[in-house]
């Protein structure tokens, strides 16, 4: 648990912030992108045990970031929740539906978004990657 690298994909300073300060504090190790090509070069470079990725980002969004994660074979696997102020019932499908691992609505619950990455942190992996 401790010491686990967390990707952080968020173009709010003010939201990074608050990110960074509460898994850090928690023991988790960050990275942090403010873009969705940035998070892609990062996740490929480091290979984060979680992406907290927004949707709204300059460049390609957190949607389209997340499916050339899963095109990669060295990122396919990375857990990745949404972080969105995005609440209409037809973004939720589209956010379930692209793939995330969880979506967490702004302003987000520390708590359980923590309790949420730590069950997708130690859940087994399916071991079904291409090679």
């Amino acid at each position: 648990m401790p010491h686990d690298l967390i990707l952080i994909v968020e173009d709010d300073a003010n939201s990074r912030k608050l990110l960074r300060d509460a898994l850090q504090v928690t023991g988790y190790r960050t990275l942090e992108a403010v873009s969705g090509e940035e998070a892609l070069a990062l996740a490929s470079q480091h290979g984060p045990a979680l992406v907290l990725m927004d949707i709204q980002l300059p460049g390609i969004n957190g949607v389209e970031a997340l499916r050339r994660l899963r095109a990669e074979p060295a990122t396919r696997s990375i857990p990745v929740i949404a972080v969105t102020a995005s609440v209409m019932n037809t973004q939720r499908a589209e956010f379930q539906t692209a793939g995330f691992d969880g979506i967490e609505f702004k302003p987000v619950s520390v708590a359980g978004l923590l309790r949420r990455m730590r069950e997708l942190i130690d859940a087994p992996k399916s071991g079904c990657e291409a090679p």
